[in-house]
Order: structure tokens, then C-alpha cells, then sequence
């Protein structure tokens, strides 16, 4: 049965990494043949010597325009994809930080109503973010957050905190406190017990929160745009602004920006492989 496996893996990762080939091919080719009533799969062009066959001709052109400011927008590719990169990097360390401390105040302490505690932060999870957008769009007008990074990174903390909270516990509390009641025999105190030896034990379970938490706030669509149509501009709500696009939707630098946009993540996923893996099965076997 080893060659059913193989197909079912040879399956999914052709039907997994279609989108991107697809993407990668409509980057290459001109316009015209990316809104062509027929699909074109591949970058063509005709041949001088014969019209009616078509040679291989791949243009790198949309990759160059990602740098010219479309009608609509305020910046160009770059400048957006700036914002998304520190938006989504400070968001994702604060909720990581926030999260691992929270998540060890309830795993190693007896806190009065510690499962309510949970259940409350767990319950900001089940509301549909889009469902309070007026509020905190009146609130951050009464601020005078909109448009800026602060806002966005203030908001995408708040929200990945609870899955923080919830995945850091779950590693927390395989980490026996043997670690801790010796590092704290040895003279260190509580602090320094959870910065050298709770957290060096706890990265595992980080970089899978962080992995989780950068998706979330690198895709986040609404808030981005509605709290931020001017100003700190996100790559997603960049996209959407195109639509406005007199010339119409410019689908090779849409294609090629959409490359660009996936490769940090895929980047830092790969960097993290190790961890993350580790910590996908982090407490299913006892030491």
C-alpha cells in the first residue's frame, strides 16, 4: 500500500500548490492574457517568423511595476507591504509575550476563579471580529487611531491574546515544576527561574503561537480595511483598493505582489520548522 500513500501525498501537493503555479505563471505573462476568455497556462507570444505558433515568452514586467503607484493608492507595493511586516511582526511578539505570561500566571499559580478566567478569555473567541467593527471604529475616531500602525497593532494583539493564552497553557503545563523548584533551591528567584528556565523549555510551543498568530494578523482583511482605508494600508486592503483602477484590475502585479506577500510567511515557517513540529506533538508521550 506504500504506493497509495505516495499518491495521496503526490495529490494533495498538486492540488495544495496549484494556486501558487498558477499565481507564478499569471505574474509572467501580459495582462491581456491573464483576462483572456481562453486560459492561457503559459506566457506566450507570437513568433515573428510564424503567427500561428506561439513561443514561450515570459515577461518579468509586473515584478518591476510593483514599485509604481497605482491610481487609488497612496503608496506603492513596497510601502504597503512595509506596513503589513511590522504590523504583523509586533502584533505577534506582544500577543506572544502577553500570552506566555498570562499562560503562566494560570499554570503554575492557584488564581480564584482560574477556570472562569479561561472560559472569559476563551469566550472573546467566539464572536465574529466584523461583528464589533462599528464600535471600534467610533472608538478609534474618538482616539484618533485610524490610519495609523498603533491602531492595528493594539487590535491584532488584543485579539490573537486569547489563542495565546490558551496554546502557551497547554505547554506550560507539560513542563514539570521540578525545573522550577530546583532553578529556585539553586537561589534564583521567581523572574529568573521563568526567563532561564521556563522559557528556554517553552520555545516549542512559541514558535507554534507565533506561526498561528503572524497568519492571522498577516491575512487580516477587515479591520485593515475599514480602520486603516488611508495611512498604514496593509497589502490586503491594497488589493482591494485596486479595484477602483481605471485602467482595470492589473492581475500580473496583483499575481506577482501575491507571491511576494506569501514568501515572509512561508520564510519564517521554515525557519521555525523544527519548533513547530516539536511542539504539533509537544506533552502525546510521557518522559
Amino acid at each position: 500500500m506504500k504506493w497509495l500513500r505516495w499518491f495521496v501525498v503526490a495529490l494533495y501537493l498538486v492540488v495544495a500548490t496549484a494556486p501558487l503555479v498558477w499565481m507564478g505563471l499569471s505574474s509572467l505573462k501580459e495582462r491581456a492574457d491573464t483576462i483572456s476568455p481562453h486560459a492561457k497556462f503559459l506566457p506566450t507570444a507570437e513568433a515573428p517568423s510564424d503567427p500561428t505558433s506561439p513561443s514561450f515568452e515570459a515577461t518579468f514586467e509586473a515584478y518591476r511595476e510593483l514599485s509604481v503607484v497605482h491610481a487609488g493608492a497612496q503608496q506603492s507595493f513596497w510601502g504597503h507591504l512595509g506596513s503589513s511586516v511590522l504590523i504583523g511582526l509586533v502584533s505577534t511578539l506582544a500577543s506572544v509575550a502577553l500570552g506566555t505570561c498570562c499562560a503562566y500566571g494560570f499554570s503554575r499559580f492557584r488564581l480564584p476563579g482560574a477556570k472562569d478566567w479561561l472560559f472569559f478569555v476563551l469566550s472573546t473567541r467566539f464572536l465574529p471580529p466584523l461583528a464589533v467593527v462599528v464600535p471600534v471604529l467610533i472608538m478609534y475616531r474618538t482616539l484618533d487611531l485610524q490610519g495609523t500602525h498603533v491602531g492595528l497593532i493594539v487590535l491584532y494583539t488584543v485579539f490573537n491574546l486569547s489563542l495565546a493564552v490558551w496554546l502557551m497553557k497547554g505547554f506550560l503545563d507539560e513542563i514539570p515544576r521540578a525545573f522550577e523548584e530546583a532553578a529556585l533551591v539553586d537561589g534564583y528567584t521567581r523572574g529568573q527561574a521563568f526567563v532561564r528556565v521556563v522559557l528556554p523549555e517553552a520555545r516549542t510551543g512559541m514558535a507554534v503561537t507565533a506561526v498561528f498568530c503572524l497568519i492571522s494578523s498577516w491575512n487580516e482583511y477587515g479591520f485593515a480595511m475599514t480602520l486603516n482605508s488611508s495611512g498604514a494600508v496593509t497589502v490586503p486592503a491594497y488589493f482591494a483598493g485596486l479595484q477602483g483602477n481605471i485602467e482595470g484590475m492589473p492581475w500580473p502585479q496583483i499575481a506577482a505582489g501575491a507571491l511576494v506577500f506569501v514568501a515572509p510567511i512561508v520564510l519564517f515557517t521554515v525557519l521555525v520548522r523544527e519548533n513547530l513540529l516539536r511542539g504539533m506533538t509537544f506533552g502525546t508521550i510521557k518522559q
